[in-house]
């Protein structure tokens, strides 16, 4: 046994892989060479699948590491906290390589618990990673979102009313102290009843808030981001594609003027072209964008 892997057993971390190339982690090849995993960690204290996340950490830390918590994509119905890590490699290496940690999510499919359970997950996570933030060697008054399609959204959601307080949106018994210093956001919806699909009651949109949001513009208004837009919300970056005909790129636009009209600073970037989701967010120019908007407020 490597002496990581004994110290780490010592500290009575949970841990099911530790090192690169060294784990069945799907989309640990994407990142740098001598990560530190730890795989599939129970954050809300149950058995769920779905209540797990992975934390990758920078090669030979020193000091306490922003981190950057990662919420995946797929109409709040499906994939997993692997699922755009596959399509953003370049990215998240480089996130890696510039000394950040990373804390992938999983949380509750709509299909199984309507809203606000997916947001209740996220702070459920988040609160475990800033009472463990010692253990793993996160700085805790150094946290960012990054979120994608739907992930996009709840990152968005947790960012906005985070100062807000929102009792529903967060588990009994967890803590609520912890806040968001920048928020990355992929394509992700904004204002649902202004979704295209928003009267389709199989919509994704329709499942998440169990009826269409025009049907419970109440219940739509609770779960969209614009909502909580207030003048203490943290920076925004917000990434959406030109040709993107799942989500509107009108919801990020909506998100961006919604925030500047209440003096939050944001910057919105429309990519040519680009669809919903996939390589054409990876490539330099974005990947760039992103690491100086991350240095500017976690560094």
């Amino acid at each position: 046994m490597k002496i990581t892997q004994l110290l780490f057993l010592l500290l009575g971390l949970q841990v099911s892989q530790i090192t690169f190339g060294q784990s069945t982690n799907p989309v640990i090849s994407r990142f740098p060479e001598g990560t530190i995993l730890h795989g599939n960690i129970a954050y809300n204290n149950d058995t769920l699948v779905k209540h797990l996340l992975d934390i990758y950490l920078p090669p030979n830390i020193k000091g306490k590491v922003p981190l950057i918590i990662f919420i995946h994509g797929g109409g709040w119905i499906s994939n997993d906290k692997y699922a755009d890590i596959g399509y953003m490699k370049n990215t998240v290496a480089e996130i890696i390589k510039s000394g950040y940690a990373i804390a992938s999510i999983d949380y509750r499919f709509a299909t199984q618990a309507i809203f606000p359970a997916q947001i209740q997950d996220c702070n459920s996570a988040v609160s475990y990673l800033y009472d463990h933030a010692e253990t793993y060697g996160f700085d805790k008054e150094r946290f960012a979102l990054m979120g994608f399609s739907a992930g996009g959204h709840l990152a968005s959601l947790q960012g906005l009313s985070n100062n807000n307080q929102i009792a529903d949106f967060f588990m009994p018994n967890t803590s609520r102290d912890f806040s968001f210093k920048a928020v990355v956001d992929f394509y992700g919806p904004s204002e649902l009843t202004s979704l295209k699909s928003s009267e389709d009651p199989k919509a994704p949109e329709a499942i998440l808030l169990g009826a269409t949001p025009v049907a419970r513009p109440d219940l739509s208004k609770i779960a969209s981001p614009v909502t909580y837009v207030d003048k203490n919300d943290p920076p925004f970056l917000i990434i959406h594609g030109g040709n993107d005909e799942i989500v509107w790129n009108r919801q990020s636009k909506l998100l961006s003027g919604w925030l500047t009209a209440t003096e939050v600073e944001n910057e919105l970037i429309i990519v040519p072209d680009a669809p919903h989701f996939g390589n054409m967010f990876d490539v330099e120019d974005i990947r760039t964008k992103v690491m100086v908007f991350l240095e500017r407020h976690l560094k």
